[in-house]
């Protein structure tokens, strides 16, 4: 569907100086003279906004192996019915009744991971929800259901339920009444309808690359599983590898230094252990983090070829996380983070080889744990594998390297198709742009009252 923007430049906040002609000022900002302010309550059936039970109500001895589903957190934030494995019987599935979900409700996750929002389809399993998830049923003859899954997956409208947060490490959402009466605009239905269908678009695409990263990862799994335990051999290659301990390969050493709060966007480069989690996979080429250079006159220097391990980590599955440090600045790895420095060995093929189901099977055995689990130097030394001569080495580097540069480019793809869709919102859901169908243009605001 085409959009068209309307003839004037709209300003932006409650503040702004003067109103264009079609447009009237509100709390919520300038917007369409003929979009109304509503709160949550008032697009929701009555009472149809439900928080999950409390207490005791639902406890590991109520729990059947089969019957009715009880819906998580898990199944709003990754959006599928299927995901679960606790259930009711049909005595308790009646007793908490008030909590039962049917086709086209929504559910939202209201604990720790706030705001992510599912609509239950028409095939889901009868259930109810726990008590870390909010119900809502919405008022068809105000609201379209597919808008407002889109207005709640907006980033302005997150920030708000966020605000409408408590809590320290894990966040819950305030009161009920609080979260009743977060405001929305809405324009009339026929518009919604009209934004949704242009939107529905842009998720079509997005859809199409996450299916084509997921194939592309798993095939790119399917290949490491091959290459790196030489179950297939590329053509050329022969002979029996080496069996070696990580140990043989070189030297290790242990990171130092570096806090939190000397970690800045300025200075020389540095790798800290939770950077192995969440920033990196298998290499590093250019670092997330940096430091002045007085903080790096007391940490571990590391080099390009360097192999850096996770020495801490929340599960033994986990633990020395390995990323292959390749860039060709001096940078420097703190504490927690493990170093090996080999030689004569392909940095690529080892940082992928490092994180391979076998290695990390190797790694969780020696992993010791109690609130944290930690690994040692002399535990990664005795860790074993299988080695191929440095020239296959390199062969399987490159391949996997090749499938890195395709991933990445379709990743980055996909992120400016949701930057796309989000600035798409900011002006769809605010009025700012206005759609050409001059149906959906037009005073029509019977159904939005």
């Amino acid at each position: 569907m085409k959009v068209v923007a309307t003839k004037q430049e709209l300003p932006h906040g409650i503040d702004s100086p003067a109103v264009p002609p079609g447009y009237k000022q509100t709390d919520f900002g300038v917007i369409p003279e003929h979009w109304h302010i509503k709160q949550l309550a008032d697009i929701c059936m009555p009472h149809g906004i439900i928080r999950g039970p409390f207490g005791g109500t639902l406890k590991k001895d109520t729990f059947v192996t089969s019957g009715f589903k009880v819906y998580e957190q898990q199944n709003a934030i990754y959006k599928s019915s299927e995901l679960g494995s606790y259930f009711v019987n049909q005595s308790k599935y009646a007793e908490m009744h008030r909590f039962s979900v049917s086709p086209g409700d929504f559910i939202i996750s209201c604990s720790g991971t706030i705001g992510r929002i599912f609509q239950i389809p028409p095939d889901a399993p009868q259930g109810i929800i726990n008590q870390a998830l909010l119900k809502l049923t919405t008022n068809d003859e105000v609201v379209y259901d597919r808008y407002f899954y889109i207005l709640f997956e907006w980033n302005d409208f997150q920030i708000r339920i966020i605000d409408s947060t408590q809590g320290g490490a894990i966040k819950n959402l305030v009161g009920m009444d609080v979260f009743r009466t977060i405001t929305v605009a809405l324009p009339s239905l026929s518009e919604q309808r009209a934004i949704a269908e242009a939107l529905s678009d842009v998720d079509g695409l997005l859809n199409a690359l996450e299916a084509l990263i997921a194939k592309k990862r798993a095939i790119k799994q399917a290949t490491m599983q091959q290459l790196l335990t030489g179950k297939t051999r590329l053509p050329g290659f022969s002979g029996v590898w080496e069996t070696k301990q990580l140990g043989e390969l070189g030297s290790f050493s242990k990171g130092r230094g570096i806090k939190r709060d000397e970690v800045s966007g300025e200075g020389v480069p540095c790798v800290r252990y939770g950077e192995l989690y969440t920033q990196y996979k298998n290499y590093i080429l250019k670092v997330a983090s940096r430091i002045p250079p007085s903080v790096a006159d007391t940490a571990l220097p590391i080099k390009k070829g360097d192999l850096l391990f996770a020495g801490s980590g929340e599960t033994a599955e986990e633990i020395g996380r390995c990323a292959a440090y390749l860039g060709e600045e001096q940078a420097y790895a703190g504490g927690d983070v493990i170093v090996l420095t080999p030689s004569g060995q392909n940095p690529i093929y080892l940082g992928h080889l490092m994180n391979s189901p076998i290695v990390s099977a190797q790694k969780a055995r020696m992993g010791q744990s109690d609130a944290v689990v930690h690994i040692y130097i002399n535990n990664l030394a005795q860790v074993q594998i299988e080695l191929p001569p440095i020239t296959e080495q390199r062969a399987i580097a490159s391949i996997l390297s090749d499938m890195d540069t395709e991933l990445a480019a379709l990743e980055q793809r996909r992120d400016k198709t949701r930057a796309i869709k989000q600035g798409m919102m900011q002006q769809l859901l605010t009025g700012r742009v206005r759609l050409s169908e001059s149906r959906i243009i037009a005073d029509d605001t019977d159904d939005a009252d």
